[in-house]
């Protein structure tokens, strides 16, 4: 239980921290962050896995490039569900999902999860 509160609170901080520091990323509040990071883990678990099962044939001519465009998509959805986030354009929701990414993975390795 404890990881699964640590995984979403590490999701969280790479959320508001991606709106710090991307323009075209907007989060009212850290609260609004926690809501973010619970219906982006959410969105990965349900929708995602429809969505690469039938794109399997872009992921494959793409070299996995296409997962890049589902990524976007997920955080677009995201901010289409949760009042206080928003995404400008589809080019700042890919740019954003590969800072969430990154700063998700930074922080990950920091606390050795």
């Amino acid at each position: 239980m404890a990881y699964i509160l640590l995984m979403w609170l590490i999701n969280a901080l790479s959320v508001y921290a991606t709106a710090s520091l991307l323009g075209g990323i907007y989060i009212k509040s850290f609260w609004a962050a926690l809501i973010v990071a619970l219906v982006l883990g959410l969105v990965n678990a349900i929708v995602k896995p429809v969505l690469v099962f039938f794109s399997i044939p872009f992921i494959i001519v793409t070299l996995g490039l296409f997962l890049l465009v589902i990524n976007a998509l997920m955080l677009m959805l995201a901010a289409a569900i949760v009042d206080g986030f928003s995404v400008n354009s589809f080019g700042w929701a890919v740019l954003g999902s590969l800072v969430i990414s990154l700063v998700s993975w930074m922080l990950s390795s920091i606390f050795n999860i």
